[in-house]
């Protein structure tokens, strides 16, 4: 089926999470943009992190990073990131609410910000930070059955991890995380199978002249 952006809007303000994915721990706090592009069929953006970065290299991502002392709110962090990493202006923007906290694989709280991001948005990406940029089908995105699970252990600790392929980008850890628990929210149990190949596009490509 097709999801329009009022159908997941209405999913995403009436089924509330039943519960958390993660308790999420510690002092240290960031925040991530889950920006959904308002198309005729919506799409969600992500981004490639560059290849010399220390830390996450090269994975498949939401742009977003750790709350600066000057940032107001969480959701300003996620804007001010989004707009420093792939040049989203916030006022391009349209914040609809939060996802539960999850805890990154380095102790990070790390809230999820959904935001509709106006169809005209230009991307500017940052080299020092992004490789590059592309959107999947936001209703192929949250069909849960693309997302394998499997656990990994740290120690005494036994931590839950999805995984998904979507063209040749493959989508993990906290970032595929992410995706399910929205998917859940959203519940799109009756989306058909969407062939990823046919609907994979580059957004840097298309958005930037």
């Amino acid at each position: 089926m097709h999801l329009t952006l009022d159908q997941f809007l209405s999913r995403f303000m009436l089924h509330l999470p039943t519960a958390p994915s993660a308790a999420a721990q510690g002092d240290r706090h960031a925040a991530v943009l889950v920006p959904v592009i308002n198309a005729a069929q919506p799409e969600l953006l992500l981004t490639r992190r560059a290849a010399q970065l220390r830390k996450h290299a090269g994975q498949v991502a939401f742009p977003g990073g750790m709350q600066d002392a000057s940032d107001a709110s969480l959701i300003h962090t996620a804007l001010r990131e989004a707009q420093e990493e792939v040049g989203i202006a916030p006022e391009q923007v349209r914040v609809v609410g939060t996802l539960p906290p999850v805890t990154s694989s380095i102790g990070f709280a790390v809230t999820p910000v959904v935001g509709i991001v106006a169809p005209d948005a230009r991307l500017k990406l940052n080299p020092d930070e992004v490789e590059s940029a592309f959107t999947m089908p936001l209703a192929e995105a949250l069909r849960l059955s693309r997302y394998s699970g499997f656990t990994l252990q740290r120690g005494n600790r036994r931590h839950q991890l999805w995984l998904s392929w979507y063209g040749d980008y493959f989508i993990w850890g906290m970032t595929a995380g992410i995706i399910r628990e929205l998917g859940q929210q959203i519940a799109l149990t009756d989306v058909a199978h969407l062939p990823s190949s046919a609907h994979q596009r580059c957004v840097f490509s298309l958005h930037n002249a």
